[in-house]
C-alpha cells in the first residue's frame, strides 16, 4: 500500500494519487464500519454486491499501481542489474520493516475484533511479500521492456488458470491460488495483484525515462491536501479504522444510555 521510495525526493503527483485513494478506502471503510454496528443498512449487501466488491477492488489495485510506481521511482537512476546493495538499500529495509511490523499490528488486532475471520493476510502483508518480488523482478526490465508487463499478465491470469485446495490453509492461501475465498476480514494475495504491482513499476519505469513530469509535476492547491496525505498513508491506514471504531463505540454506547 505505502510507497518506499529510497530517496527524499517527493513526487507530488503521485503522492495526491496516493492520498486519493486514502480518502476512497477511508470513505468506504466508514461505511463498513457504520453497517458493522448497526448505525446503516446499505441496500446492497458488503461482500456480495457489485457496488462494494468493484469499489474494494478498484482501491486495492489504485494502492498497488502507486505501490508499483513508488519502487521505480526509488530505483530510478540505481547501477542496473541485480546487484544486492543496490536493489535492497538500508532505507529499503527500515521502511519495509515498518510495513511488515505494522502487518503483524493489523493480524493482531483483527484477531481481537473478529477472532473468527482474522486478518493473516490482508493488504499490507501482501505488500510486504511483493515489494521484495519487485525488487527482484524490476531489472527484468533491462533484459526486456516488456518483461515486466508480461510475468504482470501472468500473475493476474494465473488464479484464473490454477487452483488446488493444497492452497486453502492460512499457511498457504497467501500465494492465491484457493479455489474459494477464505473467510477473512482482508485478504490480497500475491496472485494475482502481483500483477498490478509490475504493472505499476513497468508503467513507472517508462514514465521515469520518457515523461517524468506526469510524476514529478506539481498538483493544484486544491489537490495538495492529498498530496500531503499520500505522504502519511502508512500512518493513516494504521489510525483509521481505530478512530473509527472507537468513535463509533463510544457513540452506540452512548445511545445505550439515552
Amino acid at each position: 500500500m505505502p510507497n518506499l521510495p529510497d530517496a527524499p525526493e517527493r513526487f507530488d503527483r503521485l503522492d495526491a494519487l496516493r492520498g486519493l485513494a486514502i480518502v476512497w478506502m477511508a470513505v468506504f471503510h466508514l461505511c463498513f464500519d457504520l453497517n458493522h454496528f448497526g448505525l446503516w443498512e446499505p441496500r446492497q449487501f458488503f461482500t456480495r454486491d457489485p457496488f462494494w466488491t468493484t469499489q474494494r477492488t478498484a482501491i486495492v489495485s489504485l494502492f498497488l499501481l502507486c505501490a508499483g510506481l513508488g519502487q521505480a521511482v526509488a530505483l530510478h537512476g540505481a547501477p542496473r542489474g541485480w546487484q544486492f546493495g543496490a536493489l535492497f538499500g538500508a532505507r529499503f529495509w527500515r521502511r519495509w520493516a515498518q510495513v511488515a511490523g505494522c502487518a503483524l499490528l493489523v493480524s493482531a488486532g483483527s484477531a481481537l475484533m473478529f477472532p473468527s475471520s482474522w486478518i493473516s493476510f490482508g493488504v499490507l502483508h501482501g505488500v510486504a511479500v511483493m515489494l521484495l518480488l519487485l525488487r527482484l523482478l524490476a531489472p527484468l526490465s533491462a533484459v526486456s521492456p516488456a518483461a515486466l508487463w508480461g510475468l504482470g499478465a501472468l500473475a493476474l491470469a494465473l488464479p484464473h488458470l490454477v487452483q488446488h485446495p493444497f492452497f486453502e490453509t492460512r499457511w498457504t492461501n497467501w500465494v492465491g491460488l484457493v479455489t474459494r475465498k477464505p473467510f477473512t476480514e482482508d485478504y490480497v494475495p500475491v496472485l494475482p495483484w502481483l500483477g498490478v504491482m509490475l504493472w505499476g513499476l513497468a508503467a513507472g519505469q517508462w514514465l521515469m525515462q520518457h515523461r517524468r513530469g506526469v510524476l514529478a509535476g506539481t498538483v493544484p492547491a486544491v489537490l495538495r491536501p492529498l498530496a500531503v496525505l499520500g505522504r502519511w498513508s502508512l500512518s493513516f491506514y494504521m489510525l483509521h479504522q481505530p478512530v473509527f471504531i472507537g468513535a463509533l463505540s463510544a457513540w452506540v454506547a452512548l445511545r445505550g444510555q439515552g
